[in-house]
């Protein structure tokens, strides 16, 4: 057995080590284990993160392919005017914007992927012609010394547009060389005064199936003939977007008929019974900032009002809504005949 005897302080326990000394106060400290932790503290919660702004595919100062197939589908729809240049600037940065406001799209004059996409649906693929500003002339479907009945509607055409001057006579002559030179050139189509298909289609999306008083140079007559019921009592502009009229009536007679056209499909002219609400002879559009000369407002911002588009480009093309007329004369006497409060009748 060993000898105990020289040891010279107390053993540790057998259960763990031995008890801290007691400090002068007479109270027993506590050592910290390995194990004692800091109380845990909560993590602050990430701030929310805003959405990024989505990548422009196409913006200002872009040149190339690409913005040449955007400027000529930003044409399809009459938002681009003149050559296709290829180069992003200020006059397709505001055609941009007009086609993302319509649509509901942030309206940035950059092409995101929405932008192009809503653009792509409504629009035909270009054709390399198309982007590089080329015209080929077709084949002639009628020219100089042809005659007959195709002929007098060729002609009964032009003059709805104001490019056929005298009478319709069904014979291709000089005049109607010049008429379709001029129609040609303001155009951008080979100027030839020959009919090619490219030519035919541009006049007969501009203008209507002429009337057989039209094709043989019999004055119009308005009448109350084939007019909505709610047209032959009071004082109303009777418009049909069937036969593209408006006829002028007071206590059921008709006092004078014109031409009109309107809203596309994305922004339809409103059908309904309307009165007149002001009238505004030198009016300028606070959203498009285009004239609208004579403009009687009929239902919000639609209004009956003239329009030098329609006169220049008729049926190849449409308003924002308005009931456009293309007859100088007939939309002065209207202006000045119609009184606020008269009824305006859309309908089909």
């Amino acid at each position: 057995m060993s000898d105990l005897t020289g040891s010279t302080g107390p053993l540790p326990s057998a259960s763990g080590p031995a008890s801290a000394p007691a400090d002068p106060a007479g109270t027993t400290t506590t050592t910290p284990t390995a194990t004692t932790k800091k109380s845990a503290q909560p993590k602050p919660k990430p701030k929310p993160k805003s959405d990024p702004a989505p990548a422009a595919l196409l913006s200002s100062g872009d040149s190339g392919t690409k913005v040449r197939q955007l400027q000529h589908r930003l044409r399809q729809l009459d938002w681009y005017a003149g050559s296709i240049t290829g180069r992003y600037r200020a006059s397709t940065v505001k055609a941009v914007v007009g086609f993302q406001k319509k649509r509901d799209l942030d309206a940035t004059g950059a092409v995101d992927q929405a932008t192009w996409s809503a653009l792509v649906k409504r629009t035909r693929t270009p054709t390399d012609d198309q982007l590089h500003n080329r015209l080929t002339p077709g084949p002639a479907l009628m020219r100089s010394a042809s005659s007959g009945d195709r002929v007098r509607e060729l002609q009964a055409r032009l003059k709805q547009i104001a490019w056929f001057p005298g009478s319709v006579t069904g014979t291709y002559g000089s005049v109607t060389v010049a008429a379709v030179r001029g129609f040609q050139g303001k155009r951008a189509i080979p100027v030839t005064g020959e009919v090619d298909q490219r030519t035919w289609d541009r006049l007969t999306a501009m203008t209507r199936t002429p009337t057989s008083d039209q094709l043989h140079n019999r004055a119009p007559k308005a009448t109350t003939a084939g007019l909505d019921s709610r047209c032959l009592t009071g004082r109303a502009m009777c418009v049909s977007k069937t036969k593209n009229t408006l006829v002028w009536v007071i206590d059921g007679h008709a006092q004078l008929r014109t031409d009109v056209r309107f809203g596309s499909a994305e922004l339809p002219t409103r059908e309904g019974a309307f009165r007149v609400g002001w009238k505004s002879r030198y009016h300028v559009s606070t959203i498009y900032h285009t004239s609208m000369p004579y403009a009687m407002f009929f239902s919000g911002g639609q209004a009956v009002h003239y329009s030098s588009d329609f006169a220049a480009r008729g049926y190849n093309g449409a308003s924002h809504g308005c009931v456009n007329v293309r007859n100088m004369a007939a939309i002065q006497t209207l202006f000045a005949q119609v009184r606020v409060g008269d009824k305006v009748i859309v309908y089909r």
